[in-house]
């Protein structure tokens, strides 16, 4: 017999042991059976479960495992990337308390280190996933580090570079001054700070007398300047296009020249050009020819480039002198109080600059064509739709890709440099030794010495673009790229539409001639319960773990899973989660119940062969549950699934079913009460089965505990299909009809105020023979069920006093006036129904207001149309409360 209260924490770490054992997690590459794959998007191997990463593997997880056991040869791809930064910098800050540095270990020291940690421990978030119930084929877990990898994305590098497709240039790149090497966008952070626009007059070098004036909140930059851009159609500095003018403090001579990127509405119109120190002036630059000239080193403090006066300052310091500088020439025209988004980056928290340096590039570009052409074409697709205007505005507008960061931990560049600086790109040092012998020949620069290595590694997002295939094998076996790539669909944030997925799509077309997946499920933002990002500085973050150990892993699963409908953003409490835990526990008491009137499943059993009205039902009603949870989950509209499972588990089963069947399990016609039993044991399995995918462990308990003898496990049970003729039409029409009475007659009382013990009679009237015949066989059950005195049908007017609902053809007749005051209900009702008119007036007005619009945060204003929504609703509810009085 189940315990009376079902504690996941006790059986949760025994089940997923038991599915590990069975190796029902493995795929099987023999298998006849049509695979379906998945590439688990690698998380950082200093990571952490958060609240992104459960929703993302939760719905992973549903799609493996209803896959899975629709007979599918399902891969989940597992592995963990290595972060280059973060990892880096975890062991970095380790070393700090001892008092050393990297440098203090050397490269090969530092490395050696950082593997050590990752043994010791790195990966905690693996185990995690364990505990929120995840199934991937835990013995094919890949490593972006590990050797098969490294050999795939060496191999990539050297054939892209014979391609023509990675070169050296001499750009702008996020520089982090503190970490000393060049990031990526997804890793710098905008913050707002209140800082000051300066205005600057430049004399002109014609006539020194006369100046052009502009605004810079980077005073110290102006150091760098090389040029002057206004707009070529304002009419203010038309005639100064082809001139110069003079950069205070240096004397450099700067070209006016003409560029729409100047913006006549900002400022005062004329933009400070410093190519070398800002990406918008770098496009300039190249666009007028206009010089690159690089005033800040890997510290930012001022390099050799600027005057004297300024040189080894750090940029604060030489902002502040560059501006008293400035104003003792009197060259500051105005100076104002500016509150403007500054780039930081996420780890070190330090400003950061655009820095202009040699690196390595990608020519994205090219590899983007046909990318762009696979998603337009279909062949992958992104779900929901509108995604993709966001892939393509990225792809059409794509930029070189810096792949080159200056770290010690990551995929070291394949490139080894000549005693003339000859660079030789190669997989192994052999392979460079043997290619720089072949071309220097007998060249006396040579001879013979050691090339140097490239110091630098790979950007993290580089071996991660051959996530899909290179976890395969590839480029050494590809026996399983050919079974398994592509995969069927990737669920993904849209964060990483522009790092990740449009970096798997290039480089999937490019070495596997195919797109890495057919599907891309972008999912929604978990935010707080008022729709706020969750944030540390907030305070708001929500631990899935703590909620885990408070409510069990499948009642957070679930609650992700209900609420992750397509397009809107997640604002979570712990209340949905408590909730859902409270129908885990309904389910629960529901198995229970069965189990103490002997509802066991009968071996040869067909739902088929159910003779009693009531189980024609369930049978029906199970098989169009059924059809929506798999239209849901197929359609990728999870929470349509959990809705439909979640509705017909409480309502239709526990809160009808159930109580239909009691007056048969504890009657005397034994034939009704082994039909009773056996429906009842197959609908509690079925709906077992179609729960599985999202809550696991509870099917799981309860599949186990339910069948007498049973070894076998349900992740491993076959998929119950239904023939589409299952459902008996005429049974689903007869006992919806008293379900929507009962229904009916409930929802009058609770909206009357009926004491819940008085006990009213009921009018049906113009009913016809259908209800007649109805109510001779379910009378008693609805006098029980509303607690109703009496049922009878009659025609003719309704006595006054009563409330009234309509049902099909028939109208429902309540009277009431000798238990309810009905003019004060109306009065209730209407005044009520008055005040929601208020509110829904005050949020439509404010829904219309231009300003409030433009200047509230998304998550106010969608929260706003969510109480509007809800008002109206109630607003409805009670109107048509009122309409039932009419006549009263």
């Amino acid at each position: 017999m189940l315990d009376k209260t079902y504690r996941p924490q006790e059986v949760e770490a025994d089940i997923y042991a038991a599915w590990e054992r069975s190796g029902a997690f493995a795929c099987d590459p023999d298998s006849d059976a049509r695979p379906f794959t998945i590439m688990m998007p690698p998380p950082n191997v200093t990571g952490s479960l958060h609240m992104g990463h459960a929703l993302n593997h939760t719905l992973q997880d549903l799609l493996v495992r209803y896959w899975r056991r629709r007979g599918r040869d399902a891969l989940w791809q597992p592995g963990m990337d290595h972060a280059g930064i973060a990892t880096q910098m975890v062991v970095e800050r380790q070393l700090a308390e001892q008092g050393k540095t990297r440098h203090d270990l050397g490269r090969e020291g530092f490395i050696e280190r950082v593997w050590q940690w990752k043994a010791e421990s790195g990966g905690m978030i693996l185990g995690q996933l364990r505990r929120l119930g995840t199934s991937p084929d835990w013995a094919r877990e890949r490593f972006t580090m590990d050797e098969g990898l490294n050999h795939a994305v060496r191999h990539v590098f050297v054939q892209l570079f014979r391609q023509g497709l990675i070169y050296r240039d001499k750009r702008l790149v996020n520089w982090d001054p503190q970490l000393h090497t060049a990031i990526s966008d997804l890793e710098v952070e905008s913050k707002e700070v209140k800082g000051h626009l300066w205005h600057l007059r430049y004399p002109l070098e014609d006539d020194p007398t006369q100046t052009i004036t502009v605004a810079t909140t980077r005073p110290e930059t102006m150091l760098g300047d090389t040029g002057i851009a206004v707009h070529p159609e304002d009419d203010r500095y038309r005639h100064l296009v082809g001139r110069h003018a003079v950069l205070p403090l240096v004397g450099r001579r700067l070209p006016i020249v003409a560029d729409e990127y100047a913006d006549p509405e900002q400022g005062s119109g004329a933009v400070k050009m410093t190519p070398a120190h800002d990406f918008n002036d770098f496009e300039v630059g190249r666009r007028h020819g206009l010089a690159l000239i690089n005033v800040l080193d890997r510290d930012a403090r001022i390099n050799d480039n600027a005057p004297e006066a300024y040189r080894g300052l750090d940029r604060f310091a030489a902002r502040e002198r560059v501006v008293a500088d400035l104003e003792a020439q009197g060259l500051v025209a105005a100076v104002e109080d500016h509150a403007h988004a500054v780039p930081h980056g996420d780890r070190s928290g330090v400003v950061i600059e655009p820095w202009l340096t040699d690196q390595w590039y990608c020519d994205a570009a090219v590899l983007a064509r046909p990318a762009i052409e696979a998603v337009e074409q279909g062949r992958t697709v992104f779900v929901p739709k509108n995604w993709e205007n966001t892939y393509f505005e990225w792809m059409r507008n794509i930029q070189p890709w810096c792949i080159s960061r200056q770290l010690w931990w990551g995929h070291r560049i394949p490139a080894w440099y000549g005693p003339d600086g000859h660079i030789f790109v190669e997989e192994t040092e052999e392979a460079a030794i043997a290619a720089a012998r072949a071309h220097y020949g007998d060249d006396p620069c040579f001879r013979g010495e050691p090339l140097t290595r490239d110091p630098d590694v790979l950007d993290t997002w580089f071996s991660s673009a051959l996530w899909p295939f290179s976890t395969l094998g590839w480029p050494d076996d590809k026996s399983m790229t050919a079974r398994y790539y592509p995969s069927d669909v990737l669920i993904t944030g849209f964060d990483i539409i522009f790092f990740w997925v449009a970096r798997m799509m290039m480089m999937g077309l490019h070495f596997m001639d195919d797109v890495p997946f057919h599907t891309v499920y972008i999912h929604a933002l978990v935010r707080d319960a008022k729709g706020q990002k969750m944030s540390k500085s907030k305070g708001n973050i929500i631990d899935p773990l703590a909620l885990m150990d408070r409510y069990g892993a499948d009642a957070l699963r679930f609650t992700l899973v209900a609420m992750a409908a397509q397009g809107r953003d997640i604002k979570l409490s712990e209340n949905r989660v408590e909730g859902y835990r409270n129908f885990a526990t309904k389910l629960w008491n529901a198995a229970r119940y069965c189990q103490m009137n002997e509802c066991r499943p009968q071996p040869g059993f067909g739902p088929r062969s159910a003779t009693h009205t009531v189980n024609r039902w369930i049978v029906g009603a199970v098989a169009q549950m059924a059809e929506r949870v798999d239209r849901g989950i197929e359609a990728y509209r999870f929470n349509d699934a959990a809705t439909a499972l979640y509705q017909f588990t409480w309502g239709t089963f526990c809160d009808w079913y159930l109580e239909f069947t009691k007056p048969i399990l504890t009657g005397e016609d034994e034939q009704a009460k082994a039909e009773t039993r056996a429906t009842t044991a197959w609908a509690l399995d079925q709906i077992l089965h179609r729960l599985n995918p999202i809550m696991p462990f509870l099917s799981e308990a309860l599949w186990q505990e339910m069948g007498d003898g049973r070894n076998d496990l349900l992740i491993d049970a076959p998929w119950p299909d239904y023939a589409p003729d299952l459902a008996d039409p005429a049974a689903m029409a007869e006992m919806d009809w008293v379900v929507r009475l009962i229904s009916a007659v409930r929802a009058i009382r609770a909206e009357m105020n009926v004491p819940a013990a008085a006990e009213i009679p009921l009018l049906i009237k113009d009913g016809g023979p259908a209800a007649a015949e109805r109510l001779d066989t379910h009378g008693a059950l609805i006098r029980r069920l509303a607690r109703l005195s009496e049922v009878t049908l009659g025609e003719g007017e309704p006595p006054r006093g009563s409330a009234q609902a309509v049902l099909d053809e028939a109208t429902l007749v309540l009277p009431l006036a000798d238990i309810v005051d009905l003019d004060k209900e109306r009065t209730r009702l209407t005044g009520e129904i008055g005040k929601l008119d208020s509110e829904i007036a005050k949020i439509d007005a404010k829904l219309a207001n231009q300003s409030f619009l433009a200047k509230a945060p998304e998550e106010v204003v969608e929260e706003q149309r969510e109480r509007r929504a809800e008002a109206d609703a109630t607003r409805t509810r009670l109107k048509q409360a009122v309409a039932r009085l009419a006549g009263a």
